[in-house]
């Protein structure tokens, strides 16, 4: 059985979800454009842990429904 949650987190999720989202293009461009390699090495790191906490959001918003 599905876990419920309240239309208001399920909004406060995505928009959760759209500013990861940004955040995660915006290091994966900037790191083709970076000579330091400690700084690639801090994006390459946040673009990995990005993508796991952008899985983490979609897996909450898709195995949950919506109490009315």
């Amino acid at each position: 059985m599905k876990s419920k949650m309240a239309l208001h987190e399920r909004l406060e999720l995505q928009e959760i979800l759209t500013f990861k989202n940004l955040c995660l293009t915006k290091a994966a461009t900037m790191h083709g454009l970076i000579k330091c390699d400690q700084l690639k090495s801090i994006l390459e790191t946040d673009v990995a842990e990005g993508k796991k906490h952008v899985e983490q959001l979609n897996n909450l918003l898709v195995n949950r429904s919506v109490v009315s």
